[in-house]
């Protein structure tokens, strides 16, 4: 392992808000502490680009190729920012975590493939930083669904000895982990459906702004029976993990076709059934597979949406349902500092999947390195 503990770890999601980049620095225990955290927004031309691609599924070459550069571009300006918030340095880091944003995920396609964008070398080129990225490719060829990755993470972090605990990462996609309390029980993690990205879609077509804040536009209708019991309804529900999932499933042709279905709803009436079906999903899954859990963590930028929160502990009375705050690390960063984690492990050789969760034929290394500007191998002071 190198002598700095300093990572930087990125996370771009489903929901194409932006770039999360935090900057983590792990003990000697290896517990991680976030020394700075910052999102920088995604620009409208690529996020209109990034939509158009992962929606239709098609893309021109030269569409891609600029997909590619322009996210990769944005990656490494994340991290010169983070840096430069911390006042730290390109030399006290090393590595950057990156694992790009998904753009098709198909891990049960013949082949089974998942297609990530943002050009590791512009970043590695840029900060001079070395880069570990391309972490999902690698479970996929094992015969693993490739996502959710973050559950290793989760248990080293999270895991307690003695007590049942769950981790609900809500991005555009929902995933769960769940913690057993006996600590020789294998960790699992699956998606548990969508997230906040139907939810952003819908908020985005009827008032005009990005998301729901707060929660606001569910929390002026009324959960709609009959569209969540034909949204829950989906074959895909009823699939046992290891699985996983994206927007190439859950979109907004989704949702029209049950409201073709249904007929006429209220457009805040969506949005609440919306919400109760990222909380009804992950708490059925739940239920079903950790039934004595009593504390649930959640993450992501659904934990800042109060009307999910309410849903979530409605649907799950009895377990103490809070954010990822009340156990030491920010919720919006979680996913950013799992990949600064992921990238530390790789670099010291360890196995950044869990098989339990993705269903890999066994533990894998997980992502590439790509070179900073110097020595990346032999560690930070050689490239000062």
């Amino acid at each position: 392992m190198s002598e700095a503990e300093l990572y930087v770890g990125l996370m771009s999601g489903t929901s194409l808000d932006g770039v999360d980049a935090a900057l983590v620095r792990f003990g000697s225990d290896g517990a991680p502490a976030v020394e700075a955290a910052l999102t920088l927004p995604m620009p409208d031309g690529l996020r209109a680009a990034l939509e158009e691609a992962i929606v239709s599924g098609t893309v021109a070459l030269e569409a891609l190729g600029r997909i590619d550069a322009l996210l990769g571009a944005r990656y490494a300006e994340a991290v010169e920012r983070v840096l430069a918030r911390a006042g730290a340095t390109p030399g006290d880091v090393a590595a950057v975590g990156c694992p790009g944003q998904t753009l098709w995920h198909a891990p049960e396609a013949d082949p089974p493939f998942t297609l990530q964008a943002g050009d590791p070398n512009v970043v590695a080129e840029r900060t001079g930083i070395p880069v570990v990225a391309d972490f999902r490719r690698r479970d996929v060829a094992a015969g693993g669904q490739g996502a959710p990755l973050v559950p290793a993470f989760h248990a080293a972090v999270f895991r307690r000895p003695g007590e049942d605990v769950a981790v609900l990462n809500v991005g555009g996609i929902a995933n769960l982990t769940l913690l057993p309390a006996d600590p020789q029980a294998p960790v699992l993690g699956f998606d548990t459906g969508p997230g906040n990205t139907l939810l952003d879609a819908w908020a985005r077509r009827h008032t005009g702004v990005p998301y729901d804040k707060d929660g606001r536009l569910a929390a002026r209708g009324e959960v709609h029976a009959g569209l969540l019991a034909r949204l829950l309804a989906d074959p895909w529900f009823a699939t046992p993990p290891p699985r996983s999932t994206g927007r190439e499933r859950f979109s907004l042709a989704w949702l029209e076709a049950a409201l073709a279905a249904t007929g006429p709803v209220p457009a805040a009436d969506v949005q609440a059934t919306l919400t109760a079906l990222t909380a009804e999903a992950a708490a059925h899954a739940l239920r079903a597979r950790l039934p004595g859990t009593r504390r649930l963590l959640v993450c992501g930028g659904g934990a800042r949406n109060p009307m999910l929160m309410q849903a979530l502990a409605a649907a799950l009375p009895g377990v103490q349902v809070e954010t990822t705050a009340a156990a030491g690390l920010d919720p919006d960063y979680v996913e950013a500092a799992a990949f600064a984690w992921l990238a530390r492990e790789t670099l010291a050789g360890r196995a950044g999947n869990l098989p339990a969760a993705t269903g890999a034929r066994g533990p894998r290394v997980l992502g590439a390195l790509y070179p900073g500007r110097q020595a990346p191998w032999a560690g930070p002071s050689a490239r000062r």
